[in-house]
């Protein structure tokens, strides 16, 4: 009995020595799945590109339509759109604003691939606002603020992206839209309110009357306050009452490469902006990338439309972040 014994325990340490085996590789199995990573089709952004994109248009100064800052920004985005081979188109109009005044308007489009049917729209604002009408001390309210975050780095992504495009082409068209006079919306300090909507004047121009007749993208982005540390995009509310596909698209993107802690799943408030009247006008199904918070005053970040909003606020990481995110987005985009 005894060599029976002496069986029995090799029997018995030789299954728990498979059965050891067997469990490993199942875990070993669950390691890889665990592990595995998301395989990233498009190129890679460059953040130190948009960042110095962004610098070039801060050191005109603020980009105040009417001013010269403005006159050279507009120049500079061009010339730079022409460099990266788009093909250029500006609408140039005269509006009458809030206050009686006159002022021109000066959007700025880039296409690739015009004869491409299936199109996306890739947009941004280009102005400064006239006003740091956020500031506590009065004697500030009424500059004007340079907008490094609030205009300048979603312009500055935006340029990063049509670089790539012409190093890396798509078979899809691309329009991408630099819109004027969005920020010039009656200050909060104002006495004596105007009624009407003064703000995405640019955007409701070209969506009523856009460069191309019947104009149509399959789906829009737009960039607006992308550039600062620690920004948080929550799912804003107009677009998820108009694309609410796009949203997906985009936020589920962001969390296979990683940017989970800047996109975040929770609703955010409803923002008028530029994807507004594209969206009203049916040109493109469109989702605000922006930079949301529930935990100010405002719901935005603390130097919107303040004279912090400048080269300090902005962060590689974040830029780096919403690029690759969105260039992942169309570089996946089937035709």
């Amino acid at each position: 009995m005894k060599h029976l014994k002496i069986f029995s325990l090799v029997l018995v340490l030789i299954t728990g020595m498979l059965y050891s085996i067997s469990c490993n590789s199942c875990q070993s199995g669950k390691k890889i799945v665990k592990e595995e990573l998301y395989n990233q089709v498009s190129p890679q952004f460059n953040a130190d590109s948009a960042y110095l994109f962004i610098e070039r248009q801060v050191a005109l100064g603020p980009r105040v339509p009417g001013t010269q800052a403005h006159v050279q920004c507009g120049d500079y985005l061009v010339a730079k759109l022409k460099e990266f081979g788009a093909v250029v188109v500006e609408q140039q109009a005269d509006v009458t604003h809030y206050n009686g005044q006159n002022i021109r308007l000066r959007n700025i489009i880039g296409s690739y691939n015009n004869d491409a049917k299936n199109r996306l729209l890739l947009f941004a604002h280009w102005d400064s606002r006239p006003f740091a009408d956020e500031e506590s001390d009065p004697e500030k309210q009424s500059q004007a603020i340079l907008g490094a975050d609030d205009g300048g780095s979603g312009v500055g992504v935006l340029l990063e992206i049509a670089r790539q495009l012409q190093q890396n082409p798509l078979e899809i068209g691309v329009d991408i839209i630099f819109f004027d006079l969005e920020d010039w919306g009656q200050p909060s300090f104002s006495s004596d309110w105007v009624q009407g909507d003064w703000w995405c004047i640019g955007s409701k121009y070209w969506s009523e009357q856009p460069h191309i007749e019947d104009y149509k993208a399959n789906y829009g982005i737009l960039l607006d306050m992308v550039g600062s540390a620690n920004a948080t995009f929550l799912k804003e509310g107009y677009s998820l009452q108009y694309a609410s596909n796009v949203v997906d698209k985009i936020w589920s993107t962001a969390v296979k490469l990683g940017y989970s802690s800047y996109f975040l799943p929770q609703r955010g408030g409803y923002i008028t902006d530029d994807h507004l009247p594209v969206n009203q006008h049916h040109r493109a199904p469109s989702a605000n990338i922006i930079n949301l918070k529930q935990d100010t005053r405002t719901g935005f970040a603390p130097h919107w439309h303040t004279q912090r909003d400048d080269m300090r606020n902005i962060d590689r990481n974040t830029l780096k972040a919403v690029g690759q995110t969105v260039m992942e987005v169309i570089y996946t985009e089937k035709l």
